[in-house]
Formats: structure tokens, C-alpha cells, sequence
């Protein structure tokens, strides 16, 4: 059974952006250390374009190879002119409100997002499934969650866009796996879920 993989980048207080999801105070910290890791460890969570801007547009997907993301998430690439902002892997967005994909590599899902998601935990592939946002998205599928990778971001923003929004109230345990410390202040950890 494949696994699905919350990477997401976040502030001190647990905030993945403002009250609006904007969040690029983040950018700021991507320097030299921080960057290599990101495109050493996790290659296939940049976007094509910006793949493409790193010199590393071929290089081979590591961890996962589908991204699941909400409307708004994906609402940030549409306005970019990135109707397929992860074109490198299987593109699924949530969403409601459009009908039809803009792109044929993005498969839009309206209906029970929770069922899709087995679907894909249950397919034969040695890589995973990233839950790449955003908050709705990611409160709806919160019991599918079965790794956690939480970019902690030396930032506080006191309110804003949880990580887990609409999300019920309820206890899950993580057993903490592996800590990364980077000389800009961002705190890398990876959890997985006790089962």
C-alpha cells in the first residue's frame, strides 16, 4: 500500500499562509543550504517551472509520483499561467467548482475525495502520494495522512491558514523519525502515523 505524504511548509505557530494562503514571506529562506536539500530530497515537490529555472527539469522523481492539492493550492499556479504546475507527476485537485480540468495531465475530483485517495494508497508503485495543500484539502483527508514532513518556517504569523482546516476534533499520533536543522532557521521534520 502506497503512502500519502503531508509536505508542507509552515510557520512557527502552524500557519501554512495568512488568513488569504499567501504565503511568500516563506521565499525569503530559500538560500543555498536549504535549496539543496529540497532538490536532493524532494525533487519532485518544485514546480516545473521553477525544475526548469534549477537546472534539475530531468531529474528523477524520488519520493512520490501524484500530488493531490485543493482549488486554492492549485488556484496559485492557474493565476501563474501553470495550468499543470507539476507536470512530472499525476495531478489531482479537489474541487467543487470546476468542472473541467484546464489541463489533461490534472484530474479534478468533486466528489468524495477521501474514496480517490484509497484508490491511489491502493495501487502498485514503490513511490507516494504528496499532499501538497492546501488547509481544506488536507482537513479532509487528515485520517488518510500517513507521514508528515513539516518544513517549520522561523516565522510567526498569529493567525492565518492552518494546516488542517475543518478538520474534527481528534487525536492521531506521530512518531517523530527524522529532524533536519538548516543554518537559516527552518526545521525540517518528518513523522510517521502509530498505528
Amino acid at each position: 500500500m502506497r503512502t500519502l505524504t503531508y509536505l508542507v511548509a509552515c510557520s512557527l505557530d502552524g500557519f501554512i499562509g495568512d488568513p488569504q494562503g499567501d504565503a511568500t514571506s516563506m521565499f525569503r529562506l530559500l538560500d543555498e543550504e536549504y535549496l539543496a536539500f529540497l532538490t536532493g530530497e524532494y525533487p519532485e515537490t518544485i514546480s516545473a517551472e521553477g525544475r526548469r529555472a534549477l537546472g534539475i527539469a530531468d531529474a528523477p522523481n524520488r519520493r512520490f509520483d501524484t500530488v493531490v492539492q485543493g482549488r486554492g493550492s492549485y488556484q496559485l499556479g492557474l493565476d501563474a499561467g501553470m495550468p499543470s504546475p507539476y507536470g512530472h507527476l499525476r495531478e489531482i485537485v479537489a474541487s467543487r467548482s470546476l468542472t473541467t480540468s484546464p489541463h489533461p495531465n490534472v484530474e479534478i475530483v468533486a466528489g468524495d475525495l477521501v474514496a480517490r485517495v484509497r484508490e491511489l494508497k491502493a495501487e502498485e508503485s514503490p513511490l507516494g502520494i504528496w499532499l501538497c495543500g492546501g488547509a481544506r484539502t488536507a482537513g479532509e483527508l487528515v485520517d488518510e495522512v500517513d507521514e508528515l514532513v513539516i518544513k517549520t518556517y522561523p516565522q510567526l504569523y498569529g493567525s492565518g491558514m492552518p494546516m488542517f482546516g475543518g478538520a474534527p476534533f481528534a487525536v492521531a499520533d506521530f512518531a517523530l523519525e527524522d529532524v533536519r536543522t538548516f543554518g537559516n532557521g527552518v526545521v525540517v521534520r518528518t513523522y510517521g502515523r502509530k498505528r
